[in-house]
C-alpha cells in the first residue's frame, strides 16, 4: 500500500534532515526516523478510514438530542435515518482490523468533537449529501459511492482537516492526506464489492519493504561523490552551483543513487519520479532544471559503464 513514490518521498525528507543537521544526526537515527514516518502514513491510512464511522456517530447523537429536545418538532421525532444507515459505514464499523489498530493509534477523531461537528456540518451542507439523502435508490453501491465522493470533493480537499492532521503529528503532510484518502477510497470499494474484507498490508511485497532503508543508506554513503558528480553538469553560465537548491541537489542525488544501485529499477522510472518530486517539493523551475541536468548525468554514467540497465 505504501507504494514507491511515497517511500522516494520519505527518504527525501529525511535525508534532507540529516544533510542540514550534520553532524548532530546518525544513519541510525535517520533509519528510524525513516521507519516511524512511514508507519505513520499507514496510521493515517487507517485513521482516514474509520472518519466514516465517526462523523456517522455524530450525526446519531445529533439525532437523538433532537428526539429529546422539549418541544421536538415532527422531523425531529421521525427524521431520514438513511445517512446514518450507511451500509458502507456499517461494514467499516464491524471491520475487526481497523477497529484494532485504530484502537492502538494515538489519535482519535472523537478527542476533538469540535472539528468533528465542523466536518459534519460540511458534509450534510454537501451537494453529494444532498443529492444522497433526496435519491429513492437504496444499494450499498449507493451508499459507497456517497462517501467516495465525500472523501473527492468535501473532506480531502479541505484545508481544516489537513491543519488539524498537521498539527497531531509532523509526520503528517498535505501529500500524506493526498495519497492515503486515496488508499482509503480503494479499500472502501473494495468492501463494497465484497472483493476482500482485508485491509491493505503496509507494504506490496519485501522488496517494497526494503527499498526505502536501502536507498537511504546506499544515499548518505554516495552523497558526496553523487553531488560532486552533478555539480560538475551545471554550466556555470546559466547556473552557480553553490546556489543550486539543496532539495534539488538532494533530490538528484537519490536519483542517482537508484541509478547505480538499483539494478531493477529501470532507469526511467527513476527519472519519472524523481522530477514529480522536484515539481512538487521545490522551486517551480526545479523539474526542467533536474531533468536536464539528470539526463547529462545518466549519459556519462553509460558511457563510463556505470548504469548498463535500460
Amino acid at each position: 500500500m505504501v507504494n514507491r513514490f511515497l517511500i522516494r518521498f520519505k527518504v527525501l525528507q529525511v535525508l534532507y534532515a540529516y544533510y542540514t543537521s550534520l553532524p548532530d544526526i546518525t544513519l541510525e537515527q535517520a533509519k528510524k526516523e525513516l521507519s516511524e514516518s512511514i508507519a505513520k502514513s499507514y496510521e493515517l491510512y487507517h485513521l482516514l478510514l474509520r472518519l466514516p464511522v465517526e462523523l456517522t456517530n455524530t450525526q446519531e447523537r445529533r439525532l437523538a438530542d433532537a428526539k429529546n429536545k422539549f418541544l421536538p418538532s415532527s422531523e425531529d421525532l421521525s427524521p431520514n435515518t438513511k445517512f446514518v444507515d450507511n451500509r458502507l459505514v456499517e461494514l467499516l464499523r464491524s471491520n475487526d482490523d481497523l477497529c484494532n489498530y485504530v484502537d492502538q493509534c494515538s489519535m482519535r477523531w472523537q478527542d476533538d468533537m469540535i472539528f468533528m461537528k465542523v466536518m459534519l456540518d460540511k458534509v450534510l451542507a454537501s451537494d453529494e449529501y444532498k443529492a444522497y439523502m433526496a435519491s429513492d435508490e437504496d444499494s450499498l453501491h449507493e451508499d459507497g459511492e456517497l462517501w467516495r465522493d465525500l472523501f473527492r470533493k468535501v473532506i480531502l480537499p479541505d484545508g481544516a482537516l489537513a491543519e488539524q492532521l498537521e498539527e497531531r503529528s509532523v509526520y503528517w503532510s498535505i501529500e500524506d492526506l493526498d495519497l492515503m484518502g486515496q488508499f482509503a477510497m480503494k479499500t472502501m470499494k473494495r468492501l463494497e464489492d465484497g472483493t476482500s474484507e482485508d485491509l491493505l498490508p503496509m507494504y506490496h511485497n519485501d522488496e517494497d519493504r526494503d527499498f526505502g532503508e536501502m536507498l537511504l543508506v546506499r544515499a548518505v554513503c554516495q552523497l558526496e561523490q553523487n553531488i560532486e558528480l552533478i555539480s560538475s553538469f551545471v554550466t556555470t553560465e546559466r547556473w552557480d552551483p553553490e546556489r543550486i537548491a539543496v532539495i534539488d541537489k538532494l533530490v538528484m542525488s537519490l536519483a542517482v543513487t537508484e541509478f547505480t544501485g538499483f539494478e531493477n529499477i529501470p532507469t526511467t522510472v527513476t527519472l519519472n519520479e524523481y522530477i514529480e518530486l522536484a515539481k512538487q517539493f521545490s522551486t517551480p523551475n526545479s523539474g526542467q532544471f533536474i531533468n536536464g541536468i539528470l539526463y547529462s548525468v545518466l549519459n556519462h554514467l553509460r558511457a563510463n559503464g556505470k548504469v548498463v540497465k535500460p
